[in-house]
């Protein structure tokens, strides 16, 4: 396998063993072949088919794009919408007429979309946007490559040849998602959905062509739910857990705006939950069965976490604080699957440090009781954060005509 040490192959195999052994999980293809039972009466759409959303890609995007590819029309297409950047922007002149009907249906909000909601979101994500910005950036990238069917698809398609380029890409729907204009005209989140939708429909045509590619047709609807609940749903878990104060409007409002962006993306409307609790149920329904261990996984996790070490950490810490950060964030189970080191000196601080870190900010405790390494872990995380935003915006998202060089 390109690109795979031996040890990484080793960590994500011992891995994966020894959960068979202990019957804490199956691996995630023998998992596969449960049921869908999650309910379509639980969805913003309160109806639907109820059709297994494993077997279900986009019908829309799917063959406009393959079209696209077969024609040559791509390279042209992402230098025309290389400066369309604005929620209110008109698309340029010379796009091909299906891409430019395409994108103007796909970029129009849902009927349910909710302006105040979206308003409240975009200050909550203001108020929130450390927390947040760790979640959804370490976190969800620490969970992102424990899922196998992702890890894979990532790492053989063209973005895995050049990590550091793949995640300023991600950052940038991610950050647009925060943005405090999110959703109003000056703001991308809409284009930059619209722009991702396209590439996904591009790496379902492409990653098939792949002799590295053995499995089905990758970015299904459940695969795109699955990286979803790695992003809210693992949040607001993670702010329930660390006893950040929030209103319910204001927990309704940031699920909202994930709604919104979720059916940008090409999420069918029956599949993107309704509430919170219909979103935990569907997270613990979907999760399990799409978690584990691959070679590719650990690899990407080294190659994530090695970039954190150098762009963020206070010199001296570097790698070990950025391990026992992710372990933090992830819980054992993945950062095991994920091949993290755990660190004997900084993993014990951070389970201590964080919480009264963010009691302290939250006004719950006073300065005397935060440890002194809190503030050496709260320097690291606003280094994070400041390379999770200005990375994204060194380049743009692009659709691919190429899976990873061999």
């Amino acid at each position: 396998m390109a690109g795979l040490s031996r040890r990484k192959m080793l960590v994500s195999g011992g891995a994966l063993g020894a959960l068979g052994a202990l019957g804490v999980a199956a691996p995630a293809h023998a998992r596969s072949v449960m049921a869908w039972t999650w309910a379509p009466s639980g969805s913003v759409a309160g109806s639907g088919a109820g059709a297994d959303p494993r077997w279900v890609w986009d019908e829309e995007a799917d063959p406009l794009v393959a079209s696209l590819l077969d024609r040559g029309d791509v390279p042209m297409v992402n230098a025309l919408l290389w400066n369309w950047t604005r929620n209110d922007q008109p698309l340029p002149a010379g796009l091909p007429e299906d891409l430019r009907a395409f994108i103007e249906k796909a970029r129009q909000l849902p009927s349910w979309a909710d302006p105040k909601k979206l308003e409240v979101a975009a200050e909550f994500n203001k108020s929130r946007g450390l927390y947040l910005n760790l979640l959804n950036g370490v976190g969800g990238g620490m969970l992102s490559t424990a899922i196998p069917k992702e890890a894979r698809s990532v790492y053989y398609s063209k973005g895995g040849a050049d990590m550091e380029d793949r995640v300023a890409k991600t950052s940038i729907l991610g950050f647009a998602v925060g943005a405090l204009n999110a959703y109003r005209p000056g703001g991308s989140c809409v284009v930059e959905a619209v722009k991702t939708r396209l590439v996904h429909a591009a790496v379902r045509h492409l990653l098939p062509q792949s002799p590295q590619w053995t499995g089905d047709v990758p970015i299904s609807q459940e695969d795109m739910l699955v990286t979803w609940h790695t992003l809210p749903t693992y949040a607001m878990r993670e702010l329930l857990a660390w006893k950040v104060p929030m209103s319910s409007a204001d927990r309704e409002a940031y699920l909202h705006v994930w709604q919104v962006t979720a059916h940008l993306l090409g999420i069918r409307d029956e599949y993107i939950p309704a509430t919170w609790a219909a979103a935990n149920a569907q997270s613990d329904e979907i999760l399990p069965r799409n978690m584990g261990p691959t070679p590719e996984g650990v690899e990407l996790t080294d190659i994530l976490l090695g970039q954190l070490a150098e762009q963020t950490s206070p010199a001296g810490l570097s790698r070990p604080l950025c391990n026992a950060l992710a372990r933090y964030l992830a819980g054992d189970r993945v950062a095991d699957w994920d091949g993290i080191r755990r660190e004997p000196v900084w993993g014990p601080l951070i389970s201590t440090a964080w919480p009264a870190l963010v009691k302290f900010r939250e006004g719950l405790i006073p300065l005397p009781l935060v440890p002194e390494a809190a503030w050496v872990l709260d320097e690291a995380v606003r280094k994070y954060i400041l390379f999770y935003l200005t990375k994204g915006q060194e380049t743009k998202i692009e659709i691919p005509t190429i899976n990873r060089p061999q």
